[in-house]
C-alpha cells in the first residue's frame, strides 16, 4: 500500500486518538489499552514499509503518549458505564454507520418482497406466518378485536418471554455474521419478509392503519434493533472479508469486539420494547395520538442516539481550531 493510501485509510482514526489523548479523563483503561494496540499495529506497518517518513515518526510519538496515558490512568474510572454510553458506543456507531445503512437496505428490500409476495399470493401469509397463526388472527378479525393476540398472556409473562426472544434473535443475526456477513443478511432477510407479509395481510383486511398504530408502539424499537442487530453482524463478517492493513485474524477480533458492544448496546432496547408489548401494546383502544407519540418518540430517539448524536460527537471530539494541536499527517 501507498503511503497516501494508508494516511487516507487511518487519518480520520488517528484524529479520534489524539482527541482522546486530549483528555484522558474522557477515556477509560480498557480504551486506552485497545487504542495502544491498535496504534502499535499501525506503528509496526508504517516502520516496514516507510521507516524514515514523517507517518512513522508520528505514529511512534502517538503512542508513546497512549502508552503514558495508560499507566496513569491504572485504576478504573468513576462511571464507566455512563462513559460507554455516552461516548464510547456512539463513537462506534459513527464508525459503523456505513454497515448501519447496508443493513437497513437490506431490510428495506426485504420488506418489500414480503409486501409483494403477499400481494400476489394471497397464501404467501401461511407460509412464512404459519397457518394456526393466520387462522387465528382471522378469528379476532371476525370477532371485532384484529389485535386480540396481544392480551392472551399476563403482562409479565408476556414482558419476560418478548424480552429474551428479543435479545435472542439479536444474537442470532449477530452471530451469524461470522459467516462472512452472508449470515446476517439471510436473517434480515427473513425477518424483513415476515414483516412485510404481516404488515400486507392486514392491508388487505383493510386493518393497515389501525394494526400499524398497534404494532408499531413496540415494534419501533423492536425493528430498528433488528436493523442495528444486523449492523453488528455485518460489522464483524466484513472484518474478515476486509481485513485492511490488518491480518485477517487481528481484523476479526476487532470487528468481534465491536460486533459485541454493539449488540450489548442494544439489550435496553429490547428491554424497553419487550415492556411497550407487554404492558402497552395489550390496550388496542388507546387514543391515536397517545399511539403516535409512542411511536414517534421511539423512533426518534433510535434516530437522534445512533445517527445524529454519534456524528455530533465525533465532530466535537475532532475539532480544533487552525493552529492548535497537531493533526494526523496528510489530514
Amino acid at each position: 500500500m501507498k503511503e497516501i493510501s494508508f494516511l487516507k485509510d487511518n487519518s480520520e482514526k488517528w484524529q479520534q486518538y489524539e482527541a482522546l489523548l486530549a483528555d484522558p479523563r474522557r477515556a477509560d483503561p480498557d480504551t486506552l489499552a485497545e487504542l495502544f494496540i491498535q496504534l502499535t499495529d499501525d506503528l509496526s506497518y508504517s516502520k516496514t514499509h516507510y521507516p524514515k517518513s514523517n507517518t512513522t515518526k508520528y505514529l511512534n510519538a502517538l503512542a508513546a503518549r497512549t502508552h503514558q496515558a495508560i499507566y496513569k490512568n491504572k485504576k478504573e474510572r468513576r462511571g464507566r458505564i455512563i462513559h460507554f454510553w455516552r461516548y464510547e458506543l456512539p463513537l462506534l456507531f459513527k464508525a459503523s454507520h456505513r454497515q448501519l445503512l447496508y443493513s437497513f437496505l437490506i431490510f428495506g428490500v426485504s420488506v418489500f418482497i414480503g409486501v409483494v409476495s403477499q400481494a400476489y399470493d394471497d397464501s404467501f401469509a401461511r407460509l412464512i406466518m404459519g397457518d394456526s397463526y393466520v387462522n387465528m388472527t382471522i378469528e379476532n378479525i371476525n370477532n371485532g378485536d384484529p389485535m386480540a393476540v396481544y392480551k392472551q398472556m399476563h403482562q409479565t409473562d408476556m414482558f419476560v418471554g418478548i424480552t429474551f426472544n428479543n435479545v435472542f434473535v439479536s444474537f442470532i443475526i449477530f452471530v451469524f455474521g461470522v459467516f462472512l456477513s452472508m449470515g446476517t443478511v439471510f436473517h434480515l432477510f427473513r425477518n424483513g419478509i415476515m414483516l412485510g407479509c404481516f404488515q400486507y395481510f392486514f392491508y388487505q383486511k383493510g386493518l393497515l392503519f389501525e394494526s400499524a398504530l398497534v404494532i408499531w408502539i413496540h415494534g419501533a424499537l423492536e425493528i430498528s434493533a433488528i436493523i442495528i442487530a444486523g449492523c453488528a453482524g455485518l460489522v464483524m463478517g466484513n472484518s474478515i472479508i476486509f481485513p485492511g492493513t490488518y491480518s485477517r485474524a487481528v481484523s476479526f477480533m476487532k470487528g468481534a469486539k465491536q460486533g459485541i458492544k454493539i449488540a450489548i448496546g442494544l439489550v435496553p432496547i429490547f428491554i424497553t420494547a419487550g415492556f411497550l408489548e407487554g404492558f402497552v401494546t395489550r390496550y388496542t383502544n388507546m387514543p391515536v395520538w397517545l399511539s403516535l407519540t409512542i411511536i414517534l418518540g421511539s423512533l426518534s430517539f433510535i434516530v437522534w442516539y445512533f445517527i445524529i448524536y454519534p456524528i455530533l460527537l465525533n465532530r466535537r471530539l475532532n475539532y480544533a481550531k487552525p493552529g492548535e494541536d497537531q493533526s494526523a499527517p496528510g489530514a
